[in-house]
């Protein structure tokens, strides 16, 4: 299993108890058979058969137990589980004309979470039964065979993405409602989740729904594979049916109906799960934690990117605190919003393994009016590359009652660096340093910065020409802008913004800052959070 990090995976993990480091999914409607085919009697399952189980299921206590491993898999280590692989020659869904590839994932180590995986066909859904013979066990050795009701810990789907002789690893689904996919030329990085439940909160009482149960379409040509999932959780259950397009951005769509059991006040839609660990604009924080490292940037992703209704796009690079921060967009009817990976210079990463350059952008588009509600920014401190501490999501304002479903539809693009989204400038950089000219006022609290944020494409390229035309609004919140100051920065065929401001000790300031040429807008809004720590 190349594609699976031993470092982020065992953190992320530990951290929910059922999260894993692989997933992926999209969703597809069925096809028919090709008329020349002789059909088999058709079944009838499709998704409203699992809106039916979800429903079902809520009705009923959540069944929190985990039935018990066998002893040989209860202390099953990292080492040994990874040894485990499911055999290529044993892929499933090969029997049908798409290239589309099923295989599973064995449990064992942090999987002891068995999840039902069945198979559908002409619309008739068959469970895959757990066989020794499907997985090749390397030096992986145990003294009696495993029952044959064991299960599986979950699975993934391969396809010829980037090369017609071989098959890539296109989405997988791991632990908890983990799931990863892939565009073309990319690499694992981020996760999405089905659902997040309390995610952020200081009281650790994040609820993890978990998927219990998927049905994997056998598809008929190369165009789609549909994947429907039961959900369950303390909270709430759901059907899922995710439409994978396998191709440049490998677009999902995801429709969702949950049944909550319970009145939830703070049901994250569409979560993203991202690292963040070192970039160019916390450098001090590095500093501070005597980090001894190589590599100049370590992260999946290293802004989140939001779409307004009022069609404004607002910029927010990560960071990594030294204390947890909690950050919300007011956003209703959001249009989109993702974390991005926009720095794809492998010199500012210099890792030749784990190719943080190539890592993909998760980009939601709801699908229809999500209402009023904002997305929340979630950032933990680390202090290595291995834990999974951004999170992002939207989350409603009213709160989700029970005894009545509640539907939401929305598609994730895997992308690149996502500039391409907009036509106007974006942020290419930020810096911070301290504002010397400015000194500090110990006495009062005050203390002053110096950011520094670089704009670059749209219609940049034109005004270098006539730099007097460009102005820069910089505004702030809880905080004081001092000075601004615009320069053009040739070498990226763009403007360099200069801010610097005044921050209290210990309390969050929020700076803002867009360009324009009279009436028009020339760039996004660049929108930073600042908590002033003692550096000293």
């Amino acid at each position: 299993m190349p594609n699976l990090d031993r470092r982020r995976f065992l953190t992320m993990l530990a951290a929910t108890a059922l999260a894993a480091e692989e997933a992926g999914a999209q969703t597809g409607q069925q096809r028919q058979r090709p008329a020349a085919e002789s059909a088999p009697p058709r079944g009838t399952f499709g998704y409203e058969d699992v809106i039916k189980r979800a429903r079902e299921l809520s009705e009923s206590p959540f069944d929190a137990v985990v039935p018990p491993m066998p002893p040989q898999l209860e202390n099953q280590d990292w080492d040994s589980w990874r040894e485990i692989r499911f055999r290529q020659d044993k892929a499933l869904l090969a029997g049908g004309p798409g290239r589309f590839r099923l295989q599973l994932f064995h449990l064992g180590h942090l999987f002891k979470k068995p999840v039902t995986i069945n198979t559908i066909r002409d619309r008739i859904a068959t469970p895959i039964p757990y066989q020794a013979a499907l997985f090749d066990y390397g030096k992986t050795k145990f003294d009696k065979p495993l029952p044959v009701n064991l299960g599986f810990a979950g699975f993934r789907v391969h396809y010829p993405l980037n090369d017609p002789r071989n098959n890539d690893e296109l989405i997988s689904f791991v632990g908890s409602s983990y799931f990863r996919h892939l565009g073309k030329g990319q690499q694992y990085g981020l996760s999405a989740r089905g659902l997040s439940i309390n995610t952020g909160l200081l009281d650790n009482n994040e609820e993890f729904p978990f998927f219990r149960e998927f049905w994997v379409e056998t598809p008929d040509n190369d165009t789609k594979i549909t994947i429907y999932a039961l959900l369950d959780g303390p909270s709430v259950a759901g059907a899922y049916q995710f439409d994978l397009t396998p191709g440049e951005d490998s677009p999902l769509d995801i429709s969702v109906t949950l049944f909550p059991r319970k009145p939830i006040t703070r049901l994250g839609m569409a979560p993203l799960t991202s690292m963040y660990f070192l970039g160019e604009n916390d450098r001090h924080f590095n500093d501070r934690n005597k980090y001894d490292e190589f590599r100049p940037e370590l992260h999946d992703s290293d802004g989140l990117l939001i779409h307004t209704a009022k069609d404004e796009w607002i910029w927010r690079p990560i960071k990594n605190p030294l204390i947890q921060e909690l950050h919300t967009f007011q956003a209703e009817n959001v249009r989109g919003f993702g974390l991005m990976q926009r720095d794809r210079r492998f010199e500012h990463y210099q890792d030749l393994e784990l190719g943080y350059e190539a890592r993909p952008s998760y980009w939601v588009e709801p699908k229809d009016d999500w209402g009023d509600g904002f997305v929340e920014l979630v950032e933990l401190a680390t202090k290595d590359e291995t834990f999974d501490n951004i999170i992002c999501t939207f989350i409603p304002r009213a709160p989700i009652e029970p005894g009545k479903a509640f539907t939401f539809g929305y598609r994730i693009y895997s992308l690149n660096d996502g500039r391409d989204l907009h036509k106007m400038a974006s942020t290419l950089n930020t810096f911070s340093a301290p504002a010397k000219a400015l000194g500090s006022s110990e006495s009062t609290g005050q203390l002053s910065r110096r950011l520094m944020i670089d704009f670059n494409g749209g219609d940049l390229d034109y005004y270098l020409k006539q730099p007097s035309m460009v102005e820069l609004v910089p505004s702030a919140t809880d905080a004081k802008v001092i000075r601004s100051f615009l320069v053009p920065n040739p070498s990226i065929k763009g403007f360099r913004a200069m801010i610097d401001v005044q921050f209290e000790e210990n309390k969050i300031g929020n700076v803002r800052a867009y360009l324009r040429a009279g009436p028009k807008l020339l760039s996004e809004t660049w929108n930073y959070a600042w908590r002033f720590y003692d550096l000293k």
